[in-house]
């Protein structure tokens, strides 16, 4: 899900009742392939050592690698074969209603364009690269695969009930900026940061972000930004206890949030448990290029 406004307010022209569209993969270009391409090998650059287990064994089982943009047609039965997922394609963003009912039946949406090749670095709106190669590896892990299927349920409940915004910052802290304890390490698992070369880094190697354990009405409560490198990461000791933690009836968790105040993002709590209290350097000189 994304704080950026879907485009559209009922599915546009070539659009099913769904939302979803074809993916037309014989339409890229040569230079849309090239730019997957050198994308995915800069990736693989950075990620061995730094990436879970889960998502590198992701990657191979997927052969995200095949040369050029991956076909749906391809890798879909592959996915559908490890954890009953597929990935389809949609127009743009799509409303909140329409994502968590795909995630509920195990559909991972996905953008159908690719940036272009003076884009590589940074891109306003998520793209086939980031849905992709991002997120969709880490659909391959059963556990994963659960908590995203519980997140699609649990979001239908959470609109009904006024808790969106809540539900949003475990999604962006956990599916999109996550890091998890492996191997004695640190570890990647999050779509936004295993997607972007420079954040790959930054995440696990700088001084600049606090790392804390993950603790799920603390994260449900702690403001994020949309724009920038994070200012915090949250840990978890392990994908099964992601999957646990968010299986649990959210009623009472709601009750408690209900007209709670929102945690700054640079906070770091007396019951946190800290593995980096970062210095904030890079978000005190103003942020992405700041010098």
């Amino acid at each position: 899900m994304s704080d950026f406004e879907h485009v559209f307010e009922q599915p546009p022209e070539g659009a099913a009742a769904d939302w979803t569209i074809p993916q037309n993969w014989s339409a890229y270009t040569e230079v849309e392939h090239q730019t997957w391409n050198t994308l995915y090998e800069r990736q693989m650059k950075i990620l061995p050592g730094r990436a879970c287990e889960a998502f590198m064994r992701g990657l191979d089982a997927l052969d995200l690698n095949a040369g050029g943009i991956p076909d749906f047609e391809i890798i879909n039965p592959k996915l559908q074969a490890l954890t009953g997922w597929t990935v389809v394609c949609v127009p743009g963003l799509v409303p909140d209603e329409v994502f968590f009912d795909h995630l509920a039946n195990r559909r991972f949406v996905s953008g159908q364009f690719i940036r272009k090749p003076d884009q590589l670095d940074y891109l306003q709106e998520p793209d086939i690269f980031h849905d992709v190669f991002g997120h969709v590896p880490m659909l391959t892990d059963p556990d994963f695969a659960a908590y995203m299927e519980a997140y699609g349920k649990g979001g239908q409940r959470a609109a009904s009930l006024g808790m969106l915004p809540n539900l949003a910052r475990l999604y962006w802290y956990t599916v999109e900026f996550g890091l998890m304890q492996e191997a004695g390490e640190l570890r990647i698992y999050g779509a936004g940061i295993v997607s972007s070369a420079t954040e790959s880094v930054f995440s696990l190697e700088d001084p600049s972000p606090n790392r804390l354990g993950f603790d799920l009405e603390r994260v449900m409560k702690t403001l994020y930004r949309i724009d920038d490198f994070q200012q915090v990461y949250f840990v978890i000791d392990s994908i099964e206890q992601l999957k646990r933690e968010t299986l649990q009836d959210f009623g009472p968790i709601y009750d408690r949030l209900q007209g709670a105040e929102a945690l700054p993002i640079e906070a770091v709590l007396p019951t946190d448990k800290v593995f980096t209290h970062g210095t904030q350097a890079y978000a005190a000189k103003g942020g992405r290029f700041a010098a």
